[in-house]
């Protein structure tokens, strides 16, 4: 398990509309990015993949990179492994993400410890989904 989660943090991410950029997610239906992403946008989220492929998603066409994105996703969201976890956090810093959300599973402490001092908001170790139903959401 990681380090504790802000649980006003989870709540304010997953009842505020907003961009989220999935990391991760494709086409293939038997993969958690695909459904998650579905939940997200009956929430009310705008999802827009990001997948070297960048496949249209969901009706949303996707992009390759983080960097491809036209304006700073308020979210960034991880289906990737713990050992790239980083890469992509660091990513997410440069673009201007507002915060990070690294699926259940997906865990670097020192990863989200750049993030937090680059001012934003994590969210390890966690599903939306799970989170969400949690809360009564969707």
């Amino acid at each position: 398990m990681s380090a504790a989660v802000d649980p006003d943090v989870v709540d304010r991410l997953l009842r505020t509309p907003a961009t989220w950029a999935v990391v991760g997610l494709s086409t293939n239906t038997a993969r958690a990015a695909y459904g998650v992403a579905a939940y997200l946008q009956r929430l009310g989220h705008r999802v827009v993949p990001v997948h070297p492929s960048a496949p249209t998603v969901h009706g949303v066409r996707g992009v390759r990179r983080l960097d491809e994105l036209p304006e700073p996703p308020d979210v960034v969201d991880l289906f990737v492994n713990s050992r790239i976890a980083g890469g992509v956090v660091d990513e997410a810093v440069a673009v201007g993400a507002r915060a990070v959300w690294l699926q259940l599973g997906v865990v670097d402490e020192a990863a989200a410890a750049r993030a937090r001092a680059a001012g934003l908001d994590v969210v390890m170790d966690r599903c939306p989904a799970i989170e969400g139903g949690r809360r009564g959401l969707g």
